[in-house]
């Protein structure tokens, strides 16, 4: 069976970190990943945005080494990370298949190193000799397709009690949900200190009622993978509170120029999706139904017409 590839998504912070990148590169390689790394699958004279393309698109897993200037180099569309990171998004939104980027914490805290597209996600932290040590076989394993899976599902299964209560938490009947408007009040100002992403804050907008809980995930969802986006989608930043949908990190410009049509698309997607969810528990709970009127139609029949003499 031939090696699994990995390509490897760092900024080169200074010699240190490129060595550091190189040496968990090289532990890679000896244990069967063929893992991809510019610092020596490069060479003066190619065409370095080619070669980040292909490498992303072509290889089976992309290794996203987060650091602060990572982050702030990602999140700010700059130089190559940048370029990588609107590679990424793309694919992960165009594809779905979010599991392909597996991100490592090198240095920091992940709130500090973290990108905002991949806020939320599953980490790897490596971040100490001692956390390198400890989680790396958690990489190894998922990179060789081998982690644990969960035993068969014994019996039949019934609807959800989860889902079940979506209709005590469903939204007024009436017009689907929307959004009214931006809460000004609410915006909060960037702290402007040079520090990576303080140019960005959070804009709260006002729903037209309160979701269920099943309305806010399904948002939430969508938003990180929405039908359609623009190189300046931000996935990682949104969440609903009470009434209100956050985007927490973002600007009143990217909204007005990138982000309005998403959060249309996501509030409609959500409006859709949990009407269907709300249907298939209705139609559960009258099959149901059904085939207990039916089992008492048998029963009854049956006892009518024994006779124990």
């Amino acid at each position: 069976m031939s090696a699994v590839r990995a390509f490897v998504s760092y900024s080169w912070d200074d010699e240190e970190h490129k060595d550091w990148v190189a040496i968990l590169a090289t532990e890679l390689r000896n244990d069967g990943v063929e893992t991809v790394l510019d610092q020596w699958h490069t060479a003066p004279g190619d065409q370095l945005t080619e070669f980040m393309e292909t490498q992303i698109r072509e290889n089976s897993f992309v290794l996203v080494i987060c650091t602060p200037n990572y982050r702030q180099r990602s999140d700010e569309r700059m130089g190559g990370v940048g370029y990588e990171g609107n590679i990424m998004t793309a694919e992960v939104l165009n594809q779905g298949n979010h599991r392909k980027f597996i991100p490592i914490l090198a240095q920091a805290t992940w709130e500090n190193a973290a990108p905002s597209w991949l806020r939320g996600k599953y980490y790897l932290d490596f971040s100490s000799p001692n956390k390198l040590k400890k989680n790396y076989p958690d990489l190894i394993t998922t990179l060789r397709g081998e982690r644990q899976s969960a035993p068969p599902v014994r019996g039949s299964l019934q609807t959800s009690s989860e889902l079940q209560s979506i209709r005590s938490e469903q939204s007024p009947q009436g017009d689907p949900l929307k959004i009214v408007g931006i809460i000004v009040d609410e915006v909060t100002e960037p702290t402007m200190d040079g520090t990576q992403g303080s140019a960005l804050y959070t804009v709260p907008f006002r729903l037209s009622k309160e979701p269920s809980s099943l309305w806010s995930e399904i948002f939430v969802k969508l938003w990180d993978f929405p039908p359609r986006f623009t190189t300046m989608h931000r996935p990682g930043i949104a969440r609903v509170v009470g009434s209100k949908i956050i985007l927490d990190g973002t600007t009143i410009e990217e909204i007005e120029k990138y982000h309005k049509e998403t959060l249309t698309l996501c509030v409609k997607g959500a409006n859709e999706e949990e009407a269907m969810a709300i249907e298939r528990i209705r139609q559960d709970e009258e099959r149901k139904r059904q085939r207990a009127a039916q089992h008492r139609v048998t029963v009854e029949k049956i006892a009518s017409e024994l006779d124990f003499d």
